[in-house]
């Protein structure tokens, strides 16, 4: 209640206090709590060693959630050494018992060959279980999995199911490959305005491709109103971003852009890039997910 501001102020030192007692009488909930506010640095001094303590008492008494916390700073080396098995370990214990974000992680383990033999198969599977939990990242792998046919039976129909399921929680790099597939007519009925759509939506948040594609979208009036301030406003943000040939490419463009347009339309189209600030990311946003 302390921590949420639930009929007392919110006051995290408050609740630090009430987690550890009940930690230090062996509540795992509280353990793990009290992991994540030394984690975070609410309401005790930030102390990633002293999370990590926590999150193991949790983990050994089963608890799914710091199972997975622990395997996520086994997979990152931070406060312990890093250790891939051992991150593949508790991922596993945490993913039998349904938890997504576990599969999830357990399945990218299988996919790298990190700390287990690389397996696509066994990959798909734990992606499978979590996306059909709705977790967009898992989602969004199963479609790569079905997209490129690896581990899986090549189907782009298929992957433009889990493309989309993804897309439709706000995941960038779905978005940014759903729009791909009807930019190509791959799995789905060509449809450029489709297309632009999701490529907007990725764009917004910040990927470079995304911004990339639809920039060339309006310089091209495909899908999208031909507008040359907008292409060379995208191309200008894809620039910035992007490195080596596509890069050049997108300052090719939006020099072509540029020669089409007048000096205070160039500007209008400089102002629009300084002052753009990416959307905040809205799927499987929790510091649970392993990057």
């Amino acid at each position: 209640m302390y921590a949420n501001g639930e009929g007392v102020p919110h006051d995290h030192a408050e609740a630090a206090k009430w987690y550890r007692l009940a930690a230090e009488q062996g509540d795992a909930g509280a353990q793990h709590q009290l992991g994540l506010m030394y984690y975070r640095g609410e309401g005790v001094p930030q102390d990633h060693a002293e999370a990590a303590k926590w999150f193991r008492l949790a983990a050994e008494q089963g608890l799914a959630r710091g199972q997975v916390r622990l395997g996520l700073m086994y997979a990152i080396g931070e406060s312990v050494t890093q250790d891939h098995a051992e991150a593949g370990n508790w991922f596993r214990l945490a993913a039998e018992q349904g938890d997504a974000d576990a599969q999830y992680n357990l399945g990218v383990i299988y996919g790298n060959g990190e700390g287990v033999p690389q397996d696509h198969a066994e990959a798909g599977k734990w992606h499978r279980l979590a996306a059909e939990q709705g977790y967009a990242r898992a989602q969004h792998s199963l479609g790569v999995l079905y997209h490129d046919g690896v581990g899986v039976t090549q189907d782009h129909a298929e992957a433009g199911n889990w493309f989309r399921l993804a897309a439709e929680q706000g995941l960038a790099d779905a978005q940014y490959n759903l729009g791909l597939m009807y930019a190509n007519g791959v799995g789905v009925t060509q449809d450029h305005a489709e297309a632009g759509k999701w490529f907007r939506l990725a764009a917004g948040q910040g990927d470079a491709d995304a911004q990339y594609n639809l920039g060339l979208m309006h310089f091209n009036g495909e899908g999208v109103t031909q507008d040359y301030v907008m292409a060379h406003m995208w191309l200008n943000l894809a620039a910035a971003r992007l490195n080596g040939d596509l890069r050049e490419r997108a300052t090719a463009h939006r020099d072509s852009a540029a020669s089409k347009m007048t000096a205070e339309a160039i500007s209008e189209a400089q102002r629009l890039a300084r002052e753009w600030r990416p959307l905040a990311a809205s799927a499987d946003a929790s510091a649970e997910q392993r990057q």
